[in-house]
């Protein structure tokens, strides 16, 4: 070598300055190096240092994979340090993949590309995925697009992913495979439900139930089957007749090409019971059904499957009214129940189990007729009667007014409690009102009635004063338990002696009946009528227009008469002071006079 070639102090710094940058510059970057050796699970790669690397093999390898690595090899590493305590070069080919890795997905995120992955591992809240050298994690929501019990299936095989999120310095990514298959669905949704028409069948497996229904994979979208559309007989729950995972042939009732919603349905399949419905039940035929279920309002019985009627809570019972309908029937019972009303348009059947049995209100009033005595006891009281529970499980009312003859009904209603047992006459039977009306006083009879005895109008009775008043006498009729008033106008012809302080409790006097009302329960009494009447037929019998005798001539003849047809002595003198009263008194003094005034 010539002077001239050799290289300066100068040139010697630059030299080994410029690699002493080179090496600085190399670390901490991916460089490429060739594989010169594989020793046991290492591989010594060159990569133009003064020392090699030792690299180990699974970090070549992809999950799931084992590593397919030779001597010769270029490979791509990343230079953590140059040259390490050992005096060799330290290498990464994990870290390499990674750092290509990052730079690719990058890419792929922002595009919104997706990105094919490995899942090799469960950890705390889903799963980690390898994406050719960096590692994401894919939450367990993110796995499917329903919930997967069991991820070994879909472990260690290559599939697509979409990027969620990603954080290089944190060195985090998340990635979802939901989404992947919801994009994949949704294309083939679009493209099935375009192929869909109304009235289609197709088979399908039923993948949910709930208690609406069952969603049934079409075979890459699903149709809901309402539970209405299952069978045409009632169906309380679709698992009553449905599985999971079970093949069913379902007819296509609607389809929504916008929000692709399904409407699928299976009962359309067989034949509508409801045709021709009115000939095979008429109205007022009774039919054996079984009862489906039980609400407040009644109880749905099946006559036949696929049609069912309503028994209204008011056609369940002739008695029972205020009753829950679960306390009448049973589910799955079998009842003989009546056709009331068919209607093919509304789907609807009205029925009637009180139909099927005998009327008690028609038996009642066919049993005990109007007037008949029935014995009950008492069910409740009210502010207007008492409720008297009967034979045949029917109840019959007392008013008030029919409590008691002679007292008020809302004194007399307090002699009754709850329990008594009663005797009552039957007074009406309305079987349409299903109304039954007793009277509880009418059983003794009316005891005016039977005071009566032949006290009727015109009649004379004998009366005793029981009380004395300013208005008149209150009086009761001998020989009867009838008492009456006698007012003061009604004490005397004679006004001047309508004093009711002629009278004293106790004494005796005899009065004409001038009222007699067996329906009102009235009798009225007057003596002024008595006086009266008693002067006509004196007058009728005694006197004349022409004869010329006085009144009381006539009043005294009459009297004396009368007392020739009683005991003579009592009554002989009885009539003088009467005769004589009658004589001396100034009102008939006066009748004399214009008697005499009339014949001149």
């Amino acid at each position: 070598m010539s002077v001239a070639q050799q290289p300066s102090k100068e040139d010697f710094a630059a030299l080994l300055e410029e690699s002493f940058l080179a090496e600085e510059q190399s670390e901490g970057s991916v460089v490429k190096g060739k594989v010169v050796a594989v020793e046991k699970d290492l591989a010594v790669i060159d990569v133009g240092l003064k020392t090699e690397g030792r690299v180990p093999l699974k970090e070549f390898s992809v999950a799931g994979q084992d590593a397919e690595i030779g001597v010769g090899d270029e490979v791509e590493v990343y230079l953590e340090r140059i040259e390490n305590a050992l005096g060799e070069a330290v290498l990464s080919r994990e870290k390499a993949r990674r750092e290509e890795s990052w730079v690719r997905l990058e890419v792929s995120f922002n595009n919104g590309d997706k990105v094919s992955g490995v899942i090799f591992n469960q950890v705390k809240g889903g799963f980690t995925v390898d994406l050719d050298g960096a590692v994401a994690f894919l939450p367990r929501s993110q796995v499917d697009i329903r919930p997967v019990r069991d991820v070994t299936p879909l472990m260690h095989t290559p599939q697509p992913f979409q990027i969620l999120k990603m954080d290089k310095r944190r060195g985090n990514i998340v990635v979802s495979r939901r989404t992947v298959l919801e994009e994949t669905r949704a294309e083939q949704r679009s493209e099935l439900v375009q192929s869909l028409e109304e009235g289609q069948i197709i088979d399908g497996v039923v993948k949910n139930i709930t208690d609406y229904g069952a969603f049934v994979d079409l075979g890459g979208i699903d149709g809901l089957l309402h539970v209405t559309d299952i069978a045409w007989r009632r169906i309380n729950h679709p698992s009553e007749v449905l599985t999971i995972g079970q093949t069913v042939k379902v007819q296509i009732i609607r389809v929504n090409h916008e929000t692709h919603r399904i409407s699928l349905g299976m009962k359309q399949l067989e034949a509508d019971p409801w045709e021709g419905i009115e000939a095979k039940y008429p109205i007022e035929v009774k039919f054996k059904g079984r009862v489906t279920n039980i609400t407040d309002y009644g109880a749905f019985v099946e006559l036949e499957p696929g049609i069912e009627g309503l028994i209204h809570v008011s056609e369940m019972s002739w008695t029972k009214k205020n009753v829950h309908p679960g306390k009448i029937v049973s589910t799955s019972q079998e009842v003989e129940v009546m056709i009331l009303e068919v209607d093919p348009v509304k789907r609807r059947i009205s029925l009637g189990l009180k139909q099927t049995l005998d009327n008690p209100w028609d038996s009642f009033a066919a049993n005990h007729p109007v007037g008949s005595t029935v014995e009950g006891e008492v069910k409740n009281k009210t502010e207007f009667g008492l409720f008297i529970g009967l034979e045949g499980d029917v109840d019959g009312m007392v008013h008030l007014s029919d409590l008691d003859w002679n007292r008020p009904g809302e004194q007399a209603i307090d002699d009754y409690n709850r329990g008594d047992v009663v005797n009552a006459q039957v007074l009406d039977v309305d079987v349409e009102k299903e109304r039954i009306s007793l009277g509880i006083k009418q059983v003794g009879g009316d005891p005016f009635v039977a005071a009566a005895g032949e006290v009727r109008k015109g009649s004379v009775v004998t009366c005793e004063v029981l009380e004395v008043k300013d208005s008149g006498l209150e009086v009761k009729i001998v020989d009867t338990d009838l008492t009456t008033f006698i007012r003061r106008s009604d004490l005397s012809r004679d006004r001047s002696e309508q004093r009711p302080e002629r009278f004293a409790q106790g004494e005796k006097v005899d009065a004409r009946v001038t009222n007699f009302d067996k329906k009102a329960r009235k009798v009225s009494v007057s003596i002024k009528a008595l006086e009266i009447a008693e002067e006509k037929e004196a007058v009728a019998q005694y006197g004349s227009t022409d004869s010329g005798a006085s009144l009381g001539d006539i009043l005294g003849a009459a009297l004396k008469a009368r007392g020739d047809e009683g005991e003579a002595e009592e009554s002989a003198t009885a009539a003088t002071p009467e005769a004589e009263t009658v004589e001396e008194s100034p009102a008939e003094e006066t009748a004399a006079e214009e008697s005499s005034e009339e014949k001149s």
